[in-house]
């Protein structure tokens, strides 16, 4: 029998080694110059992001893969909206609840367990939704389409960043990469990237009107060298909390990351989409 996969099995296990490797915010940069800051990078798109959900006080804004909450918690204090994070990781949820009191921010950011796929809010219940680099990792990315837009009310915004796909990749190229494939989903989880024309026919489909779908490929580029400079930097943390063979299997997949976006296989995207106001 196939062990089936778990993806809050794998956040688990990585979530405090994750903050050393891949930054404060757990995400891609979008990088200006290749020797920038990678907290300065991460931030950016974090911004750009912000920007792409028209963010006004008030609002009510849904956090798809919350992570530890470093974006509810930047965009609750920053942009004074009530945030809802959500992930299937119990550390997860645990870590954000501790970071996010801790700030002083409990009243204005939450954290819960909940599958993006069927998240069980009633209907029309938030003002934006967030979706930052959690799709990749999910089996239904249609059923996430859906869920998003069915508690999206209307008038209201989605924002969405993820890798991508850029090509297909042959089977005989599957079966010659197979273990670098390997490393990847032991140090990042099964993930599963599709283009992002297929994301924006997805939300279009669902009833969304995208208005922005932006390429970021080569900006995002840079962010593998910045993980295998916080690899080395914080080598002794990161081989206590994953091993020596994790540490390994981490660099070794910023190597095949970079490999892979260098010869067109694989990228990063953003999209912003509206769901009509009600008539």
């Amino acid at each position: 029998m196939t062990e089936s996969y778990e993806p809050a099995d794998h956040y688990d296990r990585v979530t405090h080694a994750w903050g050393l490797l891949l930054g404060a915010e757990l995400h891609y940069g979008v990088f200006e110059s290749p020797d920038e800051e990678l907290d300065v990078a991460t931030h950016r798109l974090t911004e750009r992001m912000a920007a792409g959900g028209q963010l006004e006080p008030g609002l009510r804004l849904l956090d798809v893969g919350c992570g530890i909450g470093a974006q509810s918690r930047f965009l609750a204090s920053t942009y004074d909206v009530e945030t809802v994070g959500i992930t299937t990781s119990p550390v997860g949820v645990e870590t954000a609840r501790e970071l996010t009191e801790a700030a002083g921010l409990t009243g204005r950011s939450s954290f819960e367990l909940r599958d993006a796929t069927a998240n069980g809010f009633p209907d029309e219940s938030f003002d934006r939704v967030w979706i930052l680099e959690s799709s990749h990792l999910m089996r239904d990315r249609q059923a996430l389409v859906s869920e998003a837009t069915r508690v999206l009310k209307p008038g209201g915004r989605l924002v969405w960043c993820d890798i991508v796909r850029h090509r297909t990749i042959p089977f005989l190229e599957v079966r010659e990469r197979r273990e670098e494939f390997a490393t990847l989903r032991e140090a990042f989880g099964d993930a599963r990237m599709e283009p992002l024309a297929d994301y924006v026919q997805w939300f279009e489909s669902a009833g969304l009107t995208v208005e922005q779908a932006d390429d970021l490929t080569a900006a995002t580029l840079p962010t593998f060298e910045a993980w295998r400079a916080n690899a080395d930097q914080h080598r002794d943390a990161v081989v206590d909390a994953l091993g020596e063979h994790g540490h390994a299997a981490f660099v070794r997949s910023a190597d095949i990351l970079e490999s892979l976006w260098r010869d067109g296989t694989f990228g990063y995207g953003l999209i912003a989409a509206s769901k009509p106001a009600a008539s």
